[in-house]
């Protein structure tokens, strides 16, 4: 009998160990990458963090030529010398980097500050101010999550985010103070920028000027911010902020707060991101104009990588077409016989779903409307 009370003892004990370590898993499934990195104890990631793929692998280098400049203000200027030259530009960098820095936009410097001080703040509201604004459906309104979608990814990405929707309705946290009047301001002066950028593409691409604006129905188009929190990691080499991606819609305008992260694919290659000029708007070409274009204009596949000493905060606006038009190539820019289709129509809202409802994978996503 001491025997069995013995051997029940320690099965007992080995049981309410092995109950621990699947509630630590439960637990850290549901904690956000914030909480987790200010643990003090932390020194190592738990192993639902380790990419398989070296993010810092040796493939890595600095770009050999400096990512294209485009002047807004030349672009909106009445000289058609100079508006054709800066979109002649504008239309090289969206063919050969599908990544270019925007200057002379128009927005305040200090509104773009601003930004990036108030979604910190935002981070920094306590677990349970921000349980309110939790995601439960990839096309709420605000979400705030962590990695990229946590019911579905086996393995978790460095990263916390917050999400919200600006067009065609806005919506806001209503907290920290202030949050709201700012990103009512930048959704809209980003919105201007988008779309001067999107008239220039179109006429770089031979269209009328406000082909796209009308054929993608802007006016309603779906606009999306994104604020990316990277905090400090223990072991950088074996984490990722973002796995390789492309993204939906046209155009996405970043900024940050000053500290290195991104990744560009270039070539076959990874390159860093690192020097930007002061105020400026680093934009990448997306999925669906790709699409429109025909295959023209690529969407380029980028990633963030994480480090061990300071948080990163990247803001993202994407700007994409109505959630109910369908994009297809341009009708200008198909040839049946010189230059076919390579995309076949899809609703916007539906490819959205696809994309965001599923483990993020490069450009797997427009492999699957391809022709």
């Amino acid at each position: 009998m001491v025997f069995k009370s013995a051997l029940t003892s320690r099965f007992c004990e080995r049981l309410s160990h092995f109950t621990v370590c699947i509630t630590c898993i439960v637990d850290l499934k549901m904690n956000f990458v914030k909480k987790l990195a200010e643990s003090p104890d932390l020194n190592s990631i738990p192993s639902i963090y380790a990419y398989s793929t070296n993010p810092n692998e040796s493939s890595v280098s600095d770009p050999q030529d400096s990512i294209p400049v485009v002047d807004f203000s030349l672009l909106m200027s009445h000289d058609p010398v100079l508006q054709s030259q800066v979109i002649q530009k504008l239309g090289n960098a969206c063919k050969d980097w599908g990544f270019f820095q925007v200057i002379n936009h128009g927005v305040p410097e200090t509104l773009m500050k601003m930004v990036i001080e108030k979604s910190n703040e935002f981070f920094n509201l306590t677990d349970e101010e921000k349980k309110d604004f939790e995601e439960k459906d990839v096309l709420d309104p605000i979400r705030y999550g962590t990695s990229f979608n946590s019911k579905k990814d086996k393995v978790f990405c460095w990263r916390d985010f917050l999400k919200v929707i600006v067009n065609p309705e806005f919506h806001s946290p209503n907290k920290p103070v202030g949050f709201s009047e700012v990103l009512f301001e930048y959704s809209k002066r980003t919105r201007e920028v988008a779309k001067g950028l999107l008239n220039g593409i179109s006429r770089s691409l031979g269209l009328d000027q406000s082909c796209i604006e009308k054929s993608l129905n802007l006016e309603s188009g779906l606009q999306i911010l994104v604020v990316n929190l990277y905090p400090p990691c223990p072991q950088p080499e074996l984490a990722i902020g973002i796995p390789p991606h492309s993204d939906h819609g046209l155009l996405t305008l970043l900024i940050n707060n000053g500290v290195c992260g991104l990744q560009i694919k270039r070539n076959g290659k990874w390159i860093n991101v690192n020097d930007t000029l002061p105020n400026s708007f680093l934009v990448n070409t997306a999925d669906h104009l790709e699409i429109f274009s025909n295959g023209k204009y690529k969407s380029v596949e980028h990633r963030a990588v994480v480090n061990n000493s300071v948080t990163r905060i990247s803001v993202v606006v994407a700007n994409g077409p109505s959630l109910d038009t369908v994009v297809r190539p341009a009708y200008e820019l198909v040839d049946d016989e010189r230059f076919p289709a390579v995309f076949v129509p899809m609703k916007y809202k539906d490819y959205l779903e696809m994309q965001q409802g599923n483990q993020i994978d490069g450009k797997t996503c427009l492999d699957r409307v391809r022709v």
